[in-house]
């Protein structure tokens, strides 16, 4: 079996002693022709990690290796020249002055200009901008302007590309179109990539594996779906999109909750925490035996509807075809159509007063 192509081992950082460590133990590993997405809020030492990666900064502790190869550690640090790694920065770091051209040459500096001239249309040509050699940075759109930061790491053939926030500066028209062109791009180059992004649709939409860091940790790492579906952590489950977190009794692979009886992803004994995607909940008419919620609003969003519903004392999240007739006040019965997933068990950290509103996509992105 061939061995990862980026090893991260321990990663430890710490900037200031009052403030603690922004890295705490971070492991991972790159796959070759992988996107890798670290995704988190602002602060929990995402673009920290990337920096080490590259060389920018001097871990306290841990290793990275490069196809086998050390290049930061215990007595190693290769500077940031010779690890043949590409970086794309959050805004694009292009010569004002200097044409897209000579901006792509830039990146070949070391090469004589014969190999490099064609090597900076070759790239040029690939990102679709072989029309545009000449314009200079302010004469491009933001879309443009990061194609050509993208092609100038490319240009030297990296084995990794680093990708810090690359899309960040781009207004909502141009984002889903760019994001689609660069990893389509990095597809067919074959190249691998880390990508930083505070974006959680972003990381899920563009990365083939994530990991989700909170406070210079990870805390989870997978496929985008397994992440979403099966968060191991109250942080992972509210920072990947909307959930409600409901306190139950478990007994086994069942658990007594405020919705009846749920059914469990895994056994567990005592009171746990769980997450139910709004997705993961329909309303029906109640019968005379079911527990029944208010519906307190209602959100048309054309594929779909979003109702905030009550029950008992908290208010859920539930996201239904946009068919459902519920409107404010009716009564309806609430049924988890797949197994709660637990996040949190008594023996646990989880807060179980999180529990109180299922609206956490909203705040987290308000804290983001």
């Amino acid at each position: 079996m061939n061995s990862p192509l980026l090893q991260v081992e321990g990663l430890w950082k710490t900037f200031s002693r009052d403030d603690g460590p922004v890295l705490q133990d971070v492991h991972f590993e790159v796959e070759e022709g992988e996107l890798f997405g670290l995704v988190g809020p602002s602060g929990c030492g995402k673009t920290t990690a990337l920096r080490i990666i590259a060389g920018f900064e001097h871990p306290d502790a841990g290793a990275i290796a490069l196809r086998g190869n050390a290049i930061a550690g215990d007595r190693v640090h290769m500077p940031p020249e010779a690890r043949g790694i590409g970086f794309v920065f959050q805004d694009y770091a292009l010569f004002p002055h200097l044409t897209v051209l000579e901006n792509v040459m830039f990146g070949l500096h070391r090469q004589p200009k014969s190999d490099a001239l064609p090597r900076a249309e070759e790239v040029l040509d690939m990102v679709g901008l072989g029309s545009l050699h000449n314009r200079l940075p302010s004469q491009l759109s933001g879309g443009q302007q990061q194609r050509v930061a993208l092609a100038r790491s490319l240009a030297p053939a990296p084995r990794l590309i680093l990708l810090d926030e690359p899309f960040s500066n781009l207004d909502a028209a141009l984002l889903l179109t760019t994001r689609h062109e660069v990893r389509n791009l990095l597809k067919q180059t074959g190249t691998s990539a880390v990508l930083v992004t505070h974006d959680q649709e972003e990381a899920m939409t563009m990365a083939d594996r994530i990991a989700v860091m909170q406070d210079g940790a990870i805390e989870q790492t997978g496929v985008p779906e397994e992440v979403y579906r099966r968060p191991r952590t109250p942080f992972v489950a509210q920072f990947l999109g909307a959930t409600n977190l409901i306190s139950a009794a478990a007994d086994g692979k069942h658990a007594q909750s405020l919705l009846g009886r749920l059914c469990l992803d895994r056994k567990a004994q005592g009171t746990v925490l769980v997450s139910l995607r709004p997705e993961q909940v329909a309303l029906e008419t109640p019968t005379v035996q079911e527990i029944v919620g208010e519906v307190l609003a209602r959100e048309f969003k054309g594929h779909d509807q979003t109702y905030r519903v009550r029950v008992g004392d908290m208010e859920l999240v539930i996201q239904t075809p946009p068919t459902s007739p519920w409107r404010v006040g009716d009564q309806v019965a609430l049924r988890p159509v797949e197994p709660a997933v637990i996040v949190a068990t008594s023996q646990g950290h989880a807060p179980v007063e999180a529990s109180r509103n299922g609206l956490f996509s909203d705040k987290q992105k308000a804290r983001n």
